[in-house]
């Protein structure tokens, strides 16, 4: 049996709202975007800054519900800094036997990290 580490669900392009170096480390995302995203609090993530190019891994933690926070906390502020651009990835194992059925849980924001599209796919682009 074969198990691929997929994505599960996705944050796309949140404004970092907060950089908080002398703060034990995580990042506080607000809850309606953690539940959106199936994100859970203390779940590993994937952080891709478009900003800056910086990518690193730390967990998710509970931000005020519907205030839009994407705080960046510990040595992880070094990487993100108010006004970044993120990308906020979670990531799953499953069987080979899931990926037919599996459907990210993929999250659009607008500048004010409010939700305003969420999809199960990536919308196919034109090629370059």
């Amino acid at each position: 049996m074969v198990n691929r580490v997929c994505l599960k669900g996705k944050l796309h392009r949140v404004t970092t709202t907060h950089a908080e170096l002398n703060y034990e480390g995580s990042c506080a995302i607000d809850e309606n975007l953690l539940e959106a995203a199936g994100i859970s609090e203390y779940e590993q993530i994937d952080i891709y800054n478009v900003t800056n190019g910086e990518r690193f891994t730390t967990y998710a933690i509970l931000g005020e519900r519907g205030s839009g926070v994407i705080s960046v906390n510990g040595a992880a502020a070094r990487k993100a800094a108010p006004g970044d651009l993120l990308i906020i990835a979670s990531y799953g194992v499953f069987a080979e036997a899931e990926l037919s059925n599996l459907r990210p849980c993929l999250v659009y924001v607008d500048a004010g990290n409010r939700i305003v599209a969420e999809r199960t796919s990536i919308p196919v682009q034109a090629p370059f």
